[in-house]
Parts: structure tokens; sequence; C-alpha cells
């Protein structure tokens, strides 16, 4: 087991991921507001304040655990859910639809955005920056833009997997007729396991790679 691998991993990945979750899980809330629904205003929820956002088993210890017990392989983990009321929506099918799709459309603009930064906020850096300062700051800084981009996509593609209560499954909801949208809304309750049993047998990856490697050529071509 590579210690020191780990630990550098979660130094330079952890402010990227916690800017990740918290953008997400603050756009179901701030787009749900627009619409109509306060809830998460009511609930302190909607806030950029990474604390409120934080699971401490889903977003802290489990994430750690599998970084440890997988070699730095496999990482997953959750923020808690921002909370909805679908009722105070003048459309609620739809408007639910929009609100969920607002954390994976938040991931791929940080994604995007960290690509900017390192094709045009780095290099001004290395200009005005005295030489040790400039390697001292530009080094790390460009390691976390790069972690930011991979785990803000990640975060996105993941959470399109179409299976409620994931954000893709709620984008699918939205979509589908009224009578097959509450058919499928019924199998929220068991949706993380299916999740689950989903990732261990592989089929996940078939459908979180190609899109991954879609996006990531996309981004490519900012850097």
């Amino acid at each position: 087991m590579d210690i020191e691998n780990i630990l550098r991993q979660l130094v330079i990945s952890a402010i990227p991921i916690l800017i990740a979750i918290t953008f997400h899980e603050a756009s179901h809330g701030f787009v749900a507001f627009r619409l109509g629904d306060s809830t998460a205003k009511f609930m302190g929820r909607l806030t950029l304040n990474p604390l409120a956002h934080i699971d401490k088993f889903g977003t802290i210890l489990m994430p750690i655990m599998l970084l440890v017990l997988t070699n730095g392989q496999f990482v997953f983990g959750y923020a808690k859910p921002v909370p909805i009321n679908p009722a105070n929506f003048k459309d609620p099918k739809k408007h639910m639809a929009y609100s969920a799709a607002a954390g994976p459309i938040t991931n791929i603009s940080l994604a995007v955005i960290s690509a900017l930064l390192i094709k045009l906020l780095l290099p001004l850096m290395m200009y005005i920056l005295p030489g040790n300062m400039a390697n001292a700051v530009i080094k790390p800084l460009s390691l976390m833009l790069l972690s930011s981009i991979k785990w803000n996509v990640l975060l996105a593609v993941f959470n399109l997997i179409p299976v409620p209560p994931l954000d893709g499954g709620r984008v699918m909801v939205g979509l589908l007729p009224h009578s097959q949208a509450i058919a499928y809304s019924k199998i929220e309750p068991y949706g993380m396991i299916i999740v689950i049993l989903l990732i261990v047998t592989g089929i996940a990856q078939k459908f979180i790679y190609p899109i991954m490697m879609l996006l990531f050529s996309l981004i490519t071509l900012i850097l």
C-alpha cells in the first residue's frame, strides 16, 4: 500500500472535491428556489458553505476508506441531498427535472472553468511571480485544477446514471410521459441498491467511461 501516494491524492483532491459537491448541491437548491420551492433556503442549504452539505460518513469516511483499501484506484462518496419539495413547483414534473439537471451542468461548468484557469491564469502567474514563488505556487495549483476537472466530470457523469434518486433518474422521470414517469419513479427507494449493483457488476462503468472520455476530449480542446 503506497501511503505516500494516497496522502498526496488526498491533499490534492480535497479542495476540488469539496468545491465540486458544494456547488453541485447548492445548484439544486438555487434552481428549485428560482422555480418556487424555498425548502432548501429555509433549511440552510442554499449556501456555498461546504459544512452545510457534508455527510460525515458519505463525504469523508467512506471515500478515505475506499481510497486506502483500493490503494487509490476507486473512490465513491456522496453529500447530503438538498431537500426539494416538488409540490411547491408550478409544473412539478418538469421543474423537478430542471432542478436535478442543475447539479451535473454545474459540475461540467466547473470542469471547463478549471481548464480555462490552467490555460489563462497559470501562464499569467508564471509571468508575474518571481521564479521560486512561481514554482512553489503553480505546480500544486495546476495539480488541483487538473484534479478539479477529473472530479467534476466524474461527479457529473455519475449523477447522470438514469436511476432515481440520482439526477439522471429524476431528469428521466421529467422526460417520460405521465404514466410511465409515475411507474419509473417507484424504483427510487431501491435506487441506490441498483446503483451499487451496477458499479459492482461493471455495468455502470460502461455508461460512465465513454461519456467521461467524450467530456475530457472536449475539455482538452481548451487546453
